[in-house]
């Protein structure tokens, strides 16, 4: 992709998600392609379709929580490692709902998409998961799996009642509390 094609793409992308944070999915494409200073044509030359936008939307989400992750890595505490990066999950699941719309908009997404996108995400949470889990700071039992289909379950019951960061905290607090080892 020549470079001025692959800035428009990273425009656009970022456009959309802001529109997406701030109008949910349903966000008008006109305005996604406004907001990033380029026209319409140029938009639908990317992004065939609004699935295929949100994909890519999505996707670079899921490349930041595996960036975050890395970085993380060498953060002094692992317990306040894994919990930062489970903050940083529940906010990409809360995102006005991205996720669930993607699929529901998507029965048919392609599996391997779906795939890879989970892939990247247990890749990414693993190694944190692991490093706590050595510490003693999470209790040895506790298998990947569990974690973040209890995560999971924060970031839709966060976004389902819309009650934003304050109540992700409180319910990632309770949580954690949870995850921790018994002396």
């Amino acid at each position: 992709m020549r470079s001025d094609a692959r800035r428009n793409r990273e425009l656009l992308i970022a456009a959309a998600r802001d529109a997406f944070a701030a109008h949910g999915p349903d966000a008008p494409l006109d305005g996604i392609a406004r907001q990033s200073g380029l026209g319409s044509g140029t938009l639908y030359r990317h992004f065939a379709t609004r699935e295929a936008l949100m994909r890519a939307v999505y996707w670079g989400e899921v490349e930041s929580l595996q960036a975050s992750g890395r970085a993380l890595l060498d953060a002094p505490s692992p317990g306040a490692a894994l919990v930062e990066w489970l903050r940083l999950l529940i906010a990409m699941i809360g995102r006005r709902g991205l996720a669930a719309a993607l699929m529901a908009r998507m029965p048919d997404a392609p599996a391997q998409f779906v795939a890879d996108c989970h892939d990247a995400m247990r890749a990414a949470a693993a190694p944190l998961l692991a490093r706590a889990q050595a510490a003693g700071e999470v209790r040895p039992d506790l298998t990947l799996a569990e974690l973040l289909a209890l995560v999971h379950a924060v970031g839709v019951v966060v976004d389902a009642g819309d009650r934003g960061p304050d109540r992700a905290d409180r319910l990632l607090a309770l949580l954690v509390e949870g995850l921790r080892g018994r002396a």
